[in-house]
Parts: structure tokens; sequence; C-alpha cells
């Protein structure tokens, strides 16, 4: 069979118009990028410590996000978290809830913030926006306005600092202390 060169020439352009047409198109994925995504993504995130036997605390969240890969890693809880604290009793000594809460490992600060909620042992109930917990001085602070209410009374006031069990606990501006009793 013989071939045309014209018939030949026609199938050498169209074969290489048909290898040099397709290219390789992967998009790949800029390391900036990849850097920003979470190292660590968990639903339904709950862990329980525990110290010696003895239970310490649970966490829990809807949404966990990890970020290691840069300079000051951190935890993210962007859907919520609550934490209860028992330090070794069945009952709980406090217990923690925000809308959004960030961790920083570096430094070891939580940052709570949106309708956060501190509870303890006593039944004191502290309610702010903004909250801050040095695990480091064991200290928990805002600069924020509080509201501390329990049986007797409402204390109400900007800026905070006290220990996380909110036993040692210093309002810096009070602004109202309300009796909720009648004195007899």
């Amino acid at each position: 069979m013989k071939f045309k060169t014209p018939f030949l020439i026609t199938v050498i352009v169209i074969v290489t118009g048909m290898v040099l047409s397709c290219e390789n198109k992967i998009n790949l994925i800029p390391k900036s990028d990849l850097l920003s995504l979470p190292s660590l993504t968990v639903k339904d995130f709950k862990t329980v410590f525990n110290d010696s036997g003895r239970l310490q605390l649970e966490m829990s969240s809807p949404l966990l996000e990890q970020y290691d890969n840069i300079d000051f890693p951190y935890s993210e809880f962007r859907s919520g978290i609550k934490v209860i604290f028992y330090d070794g009793k069945t009952e709980p000594v406090v217990s923690v809830t925000a809308k959004y809460a960030k961790y920083t490992k570096t430094n070891n600060i939580w940052e709570l913030k949106d309708s956060v909620v501190v509870i303890n042992e006593n039944n004191y109930k502290l309610e702010t926006e903004v909250l801050y917990w040095d695990q480091q001085k064991d200290l928990i602070y805002t600069d924020r306005f509080v509201r501390i209410t329990n049986e007797d009374q409402i204390m109400m006031g900007t800026g905070f600092e006290s220990d996380p069990r909110l036993v040692k606990r210093t309002i810096k501006k009070v602004s109202a202390i309300i009796p909720l009793k009648d004195e007899e």
C-alpha cells in the first residue's frame, strides 16, 4: 500500500497537533494555601483528661481545627466549646462554655469569645464576651464588661482577674452591686 505525500503530511500534521494540544492541566496548590489549611480537623470532638486515674476535665466541641504548620501554632474551636473541670472530684468544680475559643500553644493562652459563661462549685456565675486564661500563671482575666451572679447578689463591672475557680476574684471597675435577698 502506497501513501501519497499530501495524505502523509496531513496525517503527520493532525497527529502532531493532537499531541501538542494535549497539556498537563494539573493545578498545583501554592504552598502558602496549604499552610493556611488546618493540619487536623475533628468533628464532634470530645476528650477526657485524667491524672493518676482521677478525672481532671472533659472538653467537647462540635468542631476542632488545629494549625501546626505555622510559626505560632494554635487550635481553634469556631463552633464553640464546653469544658468541665473536676480536679479529681466526682462533681464538677468549674464549667466553662463559649461560642468561640482559641488556644495558642506557644504561650499557653486560651481566648474565649461570645457568650462566655463560667460557673464554679459554689454557683458563682461569671458572664462576659471575652475571657482569657493564662495556663502558666493560672489566671483568668478580661478588660471587658463582666457580670457575676450568686444566690445573694449580682456584681457588674469592667475588667476582671481571678483564679480559674473564681475564688480569688477582682472586678477592676465595679459599676453595680445588686442584692438579691432582702436584708433582715
